[in-house]
C-alpha cells in the first residue's frame, strides 16, 4: 500500500473502528491494522483498473478529506462512499443526499446532491472499479500504473468532478501517498 507516514495517519480517520478492532485481536499498531482492513478491497480495485493501490488511496483521500468530510446520512451513519460517487439516475441502491461544492463556469457553488450509499466499504471499493472500469469515460485513467498525472488527468478529462484544478489535486495527494 505504499506506506509513507502521511498515508497511516490520514486513512486510520477513514476506518478508525475497524482499525481498533485488528488493533486489539491482533496486537497491531494502528498503520499495520489499517493495511489488514483495507488491503483486500485497494488491491482488486487497483489490479481492476491497472493502477497502483496508493493512487486508489490517494482518490479516496481526497474525495473524502482524509476521512474528515465522509459522505454522511442524515442520522449521521456513515454512507461508506469514499470516492464521491453520485448517484446518477440509473443508480437503485441507497443513497444520501449531503451538501457539496460544484464548479460551473468556473465558480464554486454549494448545492445538495444525491450520492450513493453502500453497506460497507467493500462495496463501496468495488462499485468504485466497476464504474470506472465500464464506464469509456474514465478509460485514459485505466492501466496508468503508478502515474497519478496521467491517472488524476483520466479522470478529470472523464468529468469525474467538475473542479478545474481536480486532476492537479489528485496527483499532489497521490505523490504524498506514495512517499
Amino acid at each position: 500500500l505504499g506506506g509513507g507516514p502521511g498515508l497511516g495517519h490520514g486513512l486510520r480517520l477513514f476506518f478508525q473502528p475497524a482499525v481498533a478492532v485488528q488493533q486489539v485481536a491482533l496486537g497491531l499498531g494502528p498503520e499495520q491494522a489499517l493495511v489488514l482492513v483495507l488491503a483486500v478491497e485497494v488491491l482488486q480495485a487497483a489490479a481492476q483498473l491497472g493502477v497502483s493501490p496508493h493512487l486508489v488511496v490517494a482518490h479516496a483521500a481526497l474525495e473524502s478529506g482524509w476521512g474528515k468530510r465522509n459522505i454522511r446520512h442524515r442520522d449521521g451513519s456513515d454512507s461508506y462512499n469514499l470516492f464521491g460517487i453520485k448517484a446518477g439516475k440509473e443508480w437503485t441502491g441507497k443513497t444520501a443526499d449531503v451538501l457539496t461544492t460544484e464548479y460551473v463556469n468556473g465558480k464554486a457553488v454549494k448545492k445538495v446532491e444525491r450520492f450513493r450509499a453502500y453497506d460497507n466499504y467493500g462495496e463501496a471499493f468495488a462499485d468504485y472499479a466497476r464504474l470506472l472500469s465500464n464506464n469509456n469515460r474514465y478509460a485514459g485513467a485505466l492501466n496508468t500504473g503508478s502515474n497519478a498525472l496521467a491517472f488524476a488527468r483520466g479522470l478529470a478529462r472523464g468529468g469525474y468532478a467538475t473542479d478545474p484544478a481536480y486532476a492537479e489535486k489528485l496527483a499532489s495527494v497521490a505523490q504524498r501517498t506514495s512517499a
